[in-house]
């Protein structure tokens, strides 16, 4: 049961609400930046989490790099609903669940409330799988022992928050960091991977040339906007000790949208090198036979994951190669995982307007993650991981709409935005990139069900 109910107009995440300081608005434009910038860099880590990478790893594998150009178009989608989530926070004090809870019906609020929460702990389950597996590839924990381990990283957010919001900054900068620095020396440093700067140009124009490439297109658009970012990062921004006069919310939405271009961008480049390495190593190849005399062949059923960690040693003579990449995969399951707890927070709070003690929420969140991954795990073994990552993009597929949609509706409102209201250049974009990745998610619907069936009653 909640600790206490908030009174109307209290805040979400409020110990973090307004704790940073921004300089005058007339302020240098490095002092302002460095105020502003942070909270994109916590969004951002949602583009690059464990549910991406069976996408990009597919996708290079199969079609080189054919479908890099929808890696492309699906970050700049990203960026257009981060910038609008981010400007609904800064301009009307409100997080987005704040915004559905104040400004829809009464009878919206629990339905809404539960499929923000499924969708967070669709996130996690993700989160809980990247690790577990980088857990699984680097100490050969058995998985089940791993999922449950992962439970105990409650106590690395726990700790974190009592140093504040810039402390949460910084460690997942670092961890964001780390995926960026191991597929650099992957690409660039090991001497057996030579990238073609030409052939990735030409992965840059749009084409549909091969049976298949359409189904992984739309599973890498589908995977891009979380519904859980959004409420998060229109939250987030409100760390910040804004003011609210004209000046001064011009530059706070000027600087969180340079903020949100730039880590969205450098997202873009991780899941892009994703794609590449795959391209370059597994492309061509049907399978690989690794020291041990095990026989691992690539397919589109392949669990794309486990195949890279098992055969990027024999393929590129150095076990480093492996190394680095479950290292990478454990960065991005921890970073994702504190953003997940953080959103989760966001919605009840909004909702709801609940408050829970962070590790009641944190335990909350995670069992709901955990719970399905040890009993499918338990019943159907290692080989299920890739159908559960689908079934947790089948649940934000679902949930996706009911989040882009308000946040396009109330920041398109001059009643609710003012003079802040989305320009024709903004309202176009997002109304697209909403209505492209709800069709996206639509289309690839009915066989990602069907999976996910599948990852629940095995066959």
């Amino acid at each position: 049961m909640p600790d206490e109910t908030i009174q109307s107009g209290s805040l979400s995440l409020e110990g973090m609400h307004s704790s940073v300081a921004v300089p005058h608005h007339q302020a240098g434009f490095w002092e302002q930046w460095r105020a502003f910038v942070g909270p994109a860099v916590l969004i951002s880590v949602g583009y690059m989490d464990p549910g991406n990478w069976g996408t990009d790893l597919q996708a290079g594998a199969q079609f080189k790099y054919g479908l890099l150009w929808v890696v492309g178009l699906a970050s700049i989608m990203a960026i257009f609903m981060q910038v609008l989530a981010a400007r609904l926070g800064v301009v009307t004090g409100k997080d987005l669940a704040q915004a559905c809870r104040d400004w829809y019906p009464e009878w919206t609020r629990w339905p809404n409330w539960l499929l923000s929460e499924s969708a967070v702990g669709a996130c996690d389950l993700a989160e809980v799988l990247g690790s577990a597996v980088a857990l699984n590839l680097l100490f050969h924990i058995p998985l089940l022992w791993a999922v449950i381990i992962t439970g105990l990283d409650v106590l690395l957010l726990l700790g974190l928050q009592s140093f504040g919001m810039r402390t949460i900054e910084a460690v997942v900068l670092v961890l964001s960091t780390t995926i960026a620095v191991c597929y650099f020396i992957e690409i660039f440093i090991l001497p057996q991977t030579k990238p073609s700067f030409a052939e990735m140009a030409g992965g840059m124009v749009p084409q549909f040339h091969h049976a298949g490439m359409v189904y992984v297109a739309i599973g890498i658009i589908g995977a891009t906007v979380m519904p859980h970012n959004l409420y998060l990062h229109s939250a987030l921004v409100q760390s910040r000790k804004l003011q609210k006069d004209e000046p001064s919310m011009r530059r706070a939405i000027h600087f969180n949208t340079i903020d949100s271009t730039v880590a969205l961008t450098l997202a873009f480049f991780v899941n892009a090198a994703i794609l590449v390495l795959a391209a370059m190593v597994f492309f061509g190849k049907q399978s690989v036979t690794t020291a041990g005399g095990q026989v691992v062949h690539f397919g589109p059923d392949a669990d794309w994951i486990r195949v890279a960690f098992l055969t990027l040693a024999p393929l590129l003579g150095t076990t480093l190669a492996s190394t680095l990449f479950a290292v990478a995969l454990l960065a991005s399951g921890q970073s994702s995982t504190i953003t997940g707890t953080l959103a989760g927070q966001v919605v009840m709070e909004g909702f709801m307007r609940w408050r829970l003690k962070p590790w009641v929420r944190r335990l909350i969140t995670r069992g709901l993650a955990i719970l399905p991954a040890v009993f499918i795990i338990g019943l159907r073994g290692d080989s299920s991981v890739t159908d559960l990552l689908t079934l947790s993009q089948v649940v934000l597929a679902l949930q996706l709409p009911f989040a882009m949609f308000p946040l396009l509706q109330f920041t398109c409102s001059r009643k609710r935005m003012g003079r802040w209201k989305n320009g024709w250049f903004l309202m176009i974009a997002g109304w697209t990139t909403a209505i492209l990745i709800t069709a996206f998610d639509l289309y690839g619907l009915p066989e990602s069900i069907r999976t996910a069936w599948h990852s629940v009653v095995g066959g």
